[in-house]
């Protein structure tokens, strides 16, 4: 064999080998087509084809994150919104993933904005805003079961973002400022509410024992006169004084009185 038939064989076999060996990462599965007809999902690892013949197509089956972009939807109580969300999902079956839809990562997408769209409209704002995660899993489960022939299983479905009109902000901010003040004055008219019921209880003790508002009316005085460098006319309750204005002609009587009865 001369050299140039050598050098044509050893160009062919290296076309050939670079034809036929395919290597496949652990995450990627390689979908062989056998003269059009699917053979089998080969990988990881060193994968065989027969030149011309075998056509491979390869599929991740690592799990996608994909933006569902902003979406204009109209509550049931007719408020408009933007909501946008993110989607998780990963190709569980390769075969199923090239020969049911031409783009899975495409049509995935859409449906997902077709779906957010459509569920977020079945809901009021209210629901809306506080149920994310009962709205979260039935967005999930409209797209699993919708993607379950493609191979693709959607793991997780959340809303990122409800983009609210200005008057609507407006309006909210109203309602919680009112809120708040509702609050705080239930709070301070219980607080007043127990104030009220400690200075009757206050008032009960007192008024079995009288020397007990005698003693605290003296010492409010010298409160106040140690508070106060100013002088203060205060009233003095006759009872105090009561004992010092009586007669002591009337009172040595009374006691000499209570001595022979006693």
């Amino acid at each position: 064999m001369s050299l140039y038939g050598l050098a044509t064989v050893v160009v062919l076999v290296v076309l050939f080998l670079a034809n036929a060996i395919r290597v496949l990462n652990e995450y990627e599965r390689g979908v062989v087509f056998r003269l059009g007809r699917v053979i089998a999902a080969k990988g990881p690892g060193l994968i065989l084809l027969i030149p011309v013949i075998d056509r491979m197509q390869k599929v991740s089956l690592r799990l996608v994150a994909a933006d569902v972009p902003a979406q204009d939807v109209i509550t049931r109580d007719n408020v408009s919104v933007k909501v946008n969300a993110v989607i998780y999902f990963r190709v569980v079956d390769p075969v199923k993933a090239v020969i049911s839809v031409e783009n899975y990562l495409y049509a995935t997408s859409q449906l997902a904005q077709t779906t957010l769209r459509s569920v977020c409209g079945q809901a009021e704002l209210d629901e809306l805003l506080a149920e994310r995660e009962k709205i979260n899993a039935h967005l999930q489960d409209i797209l699993d079961r919708h993607t379950d022939p493609w191979g693709i299983k959607v793991t997780v479905v959340e809303l990122k973002h409800i983009d609210l009109p200005q008057e609507m902000q407006r309006a909210m901010a109203r309602q919680a400022e009112a809120e708040r003040e509702r609050r705080a004055k239930v709070i301070h008219a219980e607080g007043e509410f127990q104030a009220a019921n400690r200075l009757r209880e206050a008032a009960q003790i007192i008024q079995e024992s009288p020397m007990a508002m005698q003693l605290r009316y003296l010492q409010t005085l010298r409160e106040i006169a140690s508070e106060n460098n100013s002088t203060t006319i205060f009233p003095v309750p006759i009872d105090l004084i009561r004992p010092f204005l009586s007669d002591p002609g009337t009172m040595t009587a009374k006691a000499k009185k209570e001595s022979d009865n006693g």
